[in-house]
């Protein structure tokens, strides 16, 4: 089902990738990455041109790096799985994959934007993985997905829910949320042409 949504829609949405234990356990890792001091403010731009800009995007991140903690090695594998069967379904030639968590305090955005710096064709897939528990539309953060035509999808970010994207092209926005909006966000990446 991913690989036909993908074909012919380029996103797909998978509720439930991850169950409430594994999203709990994540979580986990999230409060102790950011007790370690490893979440900074998010920049835009690349190379020298990298910069803070809060109004544009309101987000702290923390790759994912050593010491990588046990369920994040899980999902580092689910990952793995899921970028080999891409490969395998849609022919894709997926490499690796580098990922982050963030977090959104409330009422941070990013405003509308591709994930494909300028000049770099690496990233070929986005991929969104939420860690919000009890999450209802009254509380916001929805992804925004834009298509070509100007029709927009609009995704809640529920705890466990997988949103993957064509990174190309693909202009999107994460909107204000009334609390505390973490995921995981991610790339699939090919070797650069």
């Amino acid at each position: 089902m991913r690989a036909e949504a993908l074909a012919a829609q380029g996103y797909c949405i998978e509720d439930e990738f991850l169950d409430a234990a594994e999203v709990e356990a994540l979580l986990e890792c999230l409060y102790l990455r950011r007790d370690r001091g490893e979440f900074a403010s998010a920049a835009i731009g690349a190379g020298r041109s990298l910069q803070q800009r809060p109004a544009v995007r309101g987000d702290a991140t923390c790759w994912l790096k050593e010491p990588i903690e046990a369920a994040e090695r899980a999902l580092l594998q689910r990952l793995e799985n899921l970028r080999l069967e891409l490969n395998r379904t849609l022919f894709l030639g997926l490499l690796d994959i580098e990922v982050h968590y963030a977090s959104y305090p409330p009422g941070a955005r990013y405003v509308r934007h591709v994930d494909q710096p300028q000049g770099r064709n690496q990233r070929q897939l986005s991929l969104v993985l939420y860690l919000n528990p009890d999450w209802n539309e009254l509380d916001g953060g929805e992804l925004k997905l834009y298509e070509s035509d100007g029709r927009c999808h609009e995704v809640v970010p529920k705890g466990g829910r997988l949103v993957l994207f064509r990174t190309e092209g693909r202009e999107h926005e994460v909107l204000a949320a009334r609390r505390e909006r973490l995921s995981l966000t991610g790339w699939f990446r090919v070797r650069s042409a």
